[in-house]
């Protein structure tokens, strides 16, 4: 039997949701099983990328549909660009599926599930939801246009789609308790965390970092951000610790990424005239390593009323990074509690400015706890959020699902037998 994966990004793509499905596609691929991809031909960062409709990558079948092409930068095109994924891939899917066959569908686009779904089920495939996210759930609590009159019957579609699924895997224990919730049974939920890439994301000490020479950061305590900008993250708190702390000559905030909310953030520093503040673009995979380790402590944002509906992953490469952590949302949330088990970060509420400030000069007066919570950090990541254990959970659950091909033949002789007595 094969393995199917449907999701927006893949290789070479460096999105978040890309790399975490080439890490397990990779990884399968190599231990001799059939594995397709069923993606788009855009990258994350350039919707005009023109990438090969079929290739092998590393021993994984590739095959990109072909889609709109108008990118993230306006709601109606990327809803158009939804739509045109929904109609690719459920037509790949159905010349692909044979009985037996898992499909796992993840949660780029929204509601692929649904399609994917109604695909395994009548080509007698076997579905596995990766759920990454939410919806309609993020899109009603960012208030997004025109999604809250339609989220009462998006959600029975999902919820549907995610009751037919054999597993559907999820990325932490509140997000477990909202699909139980939702009348998804317990034996079909599973927890298996997001991860990052231990072996190339490695503590970097302060003084061997190159990335802080180039970016003038030496003999700076620095707080950073690293990740995707967007709706969902919460940066006034952040910006308001920076403010408080401009005269701190020794303290900087560095911001490395992008997303929708990065103009903001920039145009803020400009108005307030944050002089201790500095913005930088992605970094290659290659460089990871280091940017993730200029930061003294890093920066985690959710809004509280997304806990459950996403769970940042930066959180992986910060804590591979040995790096500690300081979050603004939900004292009770994911992180939260993850910071607070493994004694490797400190959480505050949006808008509790002044703690957060307080926190800040104490770690700056303290070095030594920054570099114990840090060492907590790694060693958190190396017991449990490493690459090499979630994709050891990956295999075995793939493996529980699958059916046999020898109950697949059994299916089949009853109806063999029949046709060979009429004939």
């Amino acid at each position: 039997m094969k393995t199917i994966f449907v999701n927006r990004y893949f290789s070479p793509d460096h999105s978040a949701t890309s790399q975490l499905l080439s890490d397990l596609a990779f990884d399968l691929a190599s231990r001799g099983q059939d594995i397709h991809v069923i993606t788009g031909g855009q990258l994350y960062t350039d919707p005009q990328a023109s990438l090969l409709s079929e290739e092998v990558i590393c021993g994984v079948k590739v095959h990109r549909v072909r889609t709109s092409r108008f990118g993230r930068a306006r709601m109606w095109g990327r809803m158009l660009d939804y739509l045109t994924f929904y109609l690719g891939a459920t037509w790949r899917l159905l010349r692909s599926i044979q009985p037996g066959d898992v499909v796992v569908a993840k949660t780029d686009p929204p509601m692929m599930s649904v399609c994917a779904g109604w695909a395994a089920h009548m080509k007698k495939g076997v579905l596995v939801n990766w759920v990454q996210d939410l919806f309609p759930e993020v899109a009603t609590s960012l208030d997004v246009y025109g999604v809250r009159f339609a989220a009462p019957m998006l959600k029975r579609l999902r919820n549907r789609s995610l009751q037919q699924g054999r597993s559907n895997v999820v990325l932490g224990g509140i997000m477990a308790q909202r699909l139980r919730d939702e009348g998804v049974p317990s034996d079909r939920i599973a927890v298996i965390e997001n991860w990052a890439d231990g072996d190339v994301i490695q503590p970097v000490p302060r003084e061997d970092n190159p990335l802080r020479r180039e970016w003038g950061l030496e003999g700076k305590f620095v707080l950073g951000y690293s990740g995707n900008m967007g709706h969902v993250h919460e940066f006034k708190t952040m910006i308001d610790a920076a403010e408080r702390l401009k005269e701190e000559r020794d303290i900087a905030f560095v911001f490395i990424g992008a997303g929708i909310a990065r103009p903001w953030l920039e145009a803020e520093v400009a108005e307030r005239g944050l002089t201790n503040v500095q913005f930088r673009p992605y970094q290659p995979t290659d460089r990871l390593r280091w940017s993730l380790s200029v930061p003294d402590v890093h920066l985690i944002s959710l809004r509280p009323t997304l806990e459950g509906m996403i769970v940042p992953s930066k959180f992986y490469g910060i804590a591979a990074a040995g790096r500690p952590v300081i979050h603004v949302g939900d004292p009770d949330g994911e992180i939260s509690r993850i910071l607070e088990r493994e004694r490797c970060g400190w959480s505050f509420c949006i808008g509790e400015v002044g703690p957060m400030v307080e926190c800040i000069r104490e770690l700056f007066d303290n070095r030594h706890m920054v570099i114990e919570a840090g060492q907590r950090a790694r060693q958190a990541f190396d017991r449990q959020y490493a690459r090499v254990h979630a994709l050891q959970s990956w295999r075995t659950l793939l493996e529980s699902v699958s059916v046999p091909v020898s109950r697949l033949q059994a299916q089949a002789e009853p109806a063999l037998l029949a046709v060979a007595g009429k004939e």
